[in-house]
């Protein structure tokens, strides 16, 4: 007969949870969420209703309801995503985690102001730091955000960000890997 309880190691360890692409994670008072592998963002709503991307998280990082100070809110899955569920206790750096949060939120709120060309430019450049990787072409961006993600972040349009990136595309000021990743000549 099996054991009626698990092996104390295994209950040591974190369960893990795995969460399809646009899943919504759950944000609870007490819980953050360590990514274990994949990519979530941020979003509220504007008064009209609209998305407001607030940021972008991946394998490594901590959110979660602790470290959002905005309503409505929720943490949409861009990809496939691993996540450990942790208390704020369990987070030795919490304060560092908090301002490395309201740091990103200011820099986002920050693309959405300007002229729409440089807003989708910053937001190119910030991804290309964030989920970059040098190649021989560039900088590939690892994350693909859809041309809707990317309005959502620097707030216009699907069909404006779809015409801008055809420009940058034409003018040689991006790239697309076979993957369809967007790379940032040097």
């Amino acid at each position: 007969m099996p054991p009626l309880t698990a092996p104390a190691n295994a209950l040591d360890r974190p369960l893990v949870h795995t969460f399809k692409r646009r899943d919504i994670l759950p944000l609870e008072a007490n819980r953050l969420w360590q990514i274990q592998s994949g990519a979530v963002r941020l979003l509220t709503l504007s008064e009209e209703g609209t998305p407001i991307t607030l940021g972008f998280w991946e394998s490594g990082d901590l959110t979660g309801q602790p470290l959002i100070c905005i309503q409505p809110s929720e943490i949409e899955c861009l990809t496939k995503v691993q996540a450990v569920p942790l208390s704020p206790e369990q987070c030795w750096n919490f304060q560092q985690v908090m301002r490395s949060h309201l740091h990103q939120m200011q820099e986002l709120i920050r693309f959405r102001q300007g002229q729409v060309p440089q807003r989708l430019q910053r937001l190119l450049d910030w991804l290309a730091l964030k989920f970059g990787r040098p190649v021989e072409q560039g900088r590939l961006i690892q994350l693909r955000l859809t041309h809707q993600d990317m309005a959502d972040a620097i707030g216009t349009t699907r069909v404006t960000v779809t015409r801008l990136m055809q420009e940058l595309e034409r003018n040689g000021a991006i790239g697309y890997s076979q993957k369809k990743h967007v790379i940032l000549p040097e």
